[in-house]
């Protein structure tokens, strides 16, 4: 049947008004996310300050070459590398034994909004309530002592400084993952576990063989969202070493040094930093989407 002009006008008419609906968001987009990753990548490739934006000079590649020869950077690129290879593993663990103990006792909503506080908590509020629990003669030093223990300047030492981070990233966003697997949980058919207690199956089995396959997907997202956060990590850092990524560079993240060097009107090597970083974060997805793929494929 051919449409009646009347009708392709009625239809354009609306297919506009959707536009016209969508231009705010699409302009806020652009101006606000889109415009300033484009301009970022091109001042990537100069020597630019935004005191002196009229003198910038064009480097061509030298400023990502340059961040492979900088010890610093590679420092920063090495703490948040360990950071994300502790916490995201740990956290995700973590999240999911919480999940799987909620999701089986009564009063769930209690228990989401006592693990998801710590999540909405400001980090800096956060990161000082650590810091007076981790200083020498703090909670956790002091509890340490009732067992002969004496207990490090953890902020203060670059063995321990860190590791305490990585604690603080733990407990204040595991509660964040907890939630999505509780969704998942609550998703998953109750049929498939219907036919496998028909066959036997109960406790480690059900975990192991129905309820970890079926929350691959979710377990992915969590993995991803944690993966990024971990790669991003500044605020603890920036409160705890007052900005200097101290002591001996131990808490340096790359985060904290594109701010650094973006506070030190170095912006064409701060862009160059945040797109490394972006391509690293774009790297490790890729190849968690295939590994996970492949195993869907493999059935395992």
């Amino acid at each position: 049947m051919k449409r009646t002009g009347s009708q392709r006008k009625s239809r354009f008419d609306q297919a506009m008004a959707g536009y016209l609906f969508l231009l705010p968001a699409i302009v806020s987009l652009c101006v606000f996310l889109i415009g300033p990753i484009i301009y970022a990548l091109y001042i990537s490739f100069f020597h630019f300050s935004f005191l002196d934006p009229q003198n910038k000079a064009f480097i061509g590649l030298k400023n990502y070459i340059h961040l492979f020869r900088d010890p610093l950077f590679l420092r920063a690129l090495w703490n948040t590398t360990l950071y994300a290879i502790v916490v995201v593993p740990v956290q995700t663990a973590i999240a999911l034994f919480l999940a799987l103990t909620v999701n089986n006792l009564k009063g769930k909503t209690f228990f989401r909004i006592v693990y998801y506080l710590p999540t909405v908590t400001s980090t800096v509020a956060t990161s000082l309530m650590f810091m007076f629990i981790f200083e020498p003669q703090g909670l956790l030093n002091n509890f340490l002592k009732v067992f002969g223990i004496h207990g490090p300047n953890y902020f203060n030492s670059p063995t321990f400084a860190l590791p305490s981070i990585m604690a603080i990233a733990i407990w204040s966003s595991v509660g964040q993952y907890m939630i999505i697997y509780l969704a998942g949980l609550q998703d998953l058919p109750a049929e498939v576990y219907e036919a496998a207690a028909l066959d036997g199956a109960t406790g480690w089995r059900l975990l192991k063989y129905i309820t970890l396959p079926l929350l691959k997907r979710t377990t992915f997202l969590n993995v991803v969202l944690s993966l990024i956060g971990t790669f991003q990590v500044f605020d603890q850092m920036d409160v705890i070493s007052q900005g200097t990524g101290g002591p001996l560079n131990s808490t340096l993240s790359v985060v904290l040094d594109l701010f650094n060097q973006a506070m030190s009107q170095n912006m064409g090597y701060a862009s160059a930093i945040g797109f490394v970083l972006f391509i690293i974060i774009l790297i490790l997805t890729v190849i968690q989407k295939y590994f996970f793929e492949r195993n869907d494929e493999a059935g395992v």
